[in-house]
């Protein structure tokens, strides 16, 4: 009886032990030395990859925000606001009206197929919109110069990034807008456009957000 119970003792005093010796190695000291590495080496990704501007982090360059006008009365959908330059549309996603910077609580795609009339007709009057917004008194925009991202939602619907091909047929409307010369957004845009990755992953790119805190920049300076 008394083996037993010496021996249970025993073994919960190791079990405890081994307990303790695991929480602080892999609770405590792993965690420090991990956060260490990654503030140390990649500090920028490991916050979040922030953007600031003007002293403050005004986002993420992971993840898209929408540049819109606040809803008038009786609006369902917000206007853009067109000094911008614009993102990718933002189809069929959740809002949160607590997060007031990222206002979606829910990433997806539309989960339409490519012959719903729904998301035909979603296109259709996207692209009538895109060369409405973006054609000026010397620039109309065609039709068969819009691109498919500036039409479509990306799968996760954050997507940051637009092509530049996106981007340029912004640009003139962006210059009348701001009161800029439109070599001096096309500047812009082109020093803010990222080649594929190790130059062969992805497509070329721009990032919406880093776009237009530059833009702010420039505005300011004008």
């Amino acid at each position: 009886m008394n083996n037993s119970v010496t021996n249970t003792a025993r073994l919960l005093g190791a079990g405890l032990r081994a307990l303790l010796v695991l929480t602080v190695v892999t609770g405590i000291i792993y965690p420090l030395v991990i956060t260490g590495i990654a503030q140390g080496l990649f500090g920028n990704k490991a916050n979040g990859s922030e953007i600031k501007a003007d002293g403050k982090v005004v986002g993420s360059s992971l993840i898209g925000q929408s540049y819109n006008l606040p809803l008038k009365e009786g609006q369902e959908t917000p206007a853009p606001d067109l000094k911008w330059f614009q993102g990718r549309p933002q189809n069929g996603l959740g809002t949160n009206s607590v997060n007031t910077q990222y206002s979606i609580i829910l990433s997806g795609a539309t989960n339409r197929s490519g012959d719903n009339k729904e998301l035909i007709q979603w296109v259709n009057d996207a692209k009538a919109a895109v060369i409405k917004d973006n054609s000026t008194a010397d620039y109309k925009v065609k039709a068969s110069e819009v691109p498919a991202d500036a039409v479509t939602s990306s799968g996760s619907g954050l997507d940051p990034d637009i092509s530049p091909q996106y981007a340029d047929i912004q640009v003139h409307r962006i210059a009348e807008r701001n009161g800029l010369p439109v070599d001096q957004v096309q500047k812009l845009v082109d020093e803010h456009t990222e080649g594929r990755t190790l130059g062969f992953i992805g497509e070329p790119r721009v990032n919406v957000l880093e776009l237009n805190v530059a833009l702010k920049e420039l505005v300011a300076k004008s």
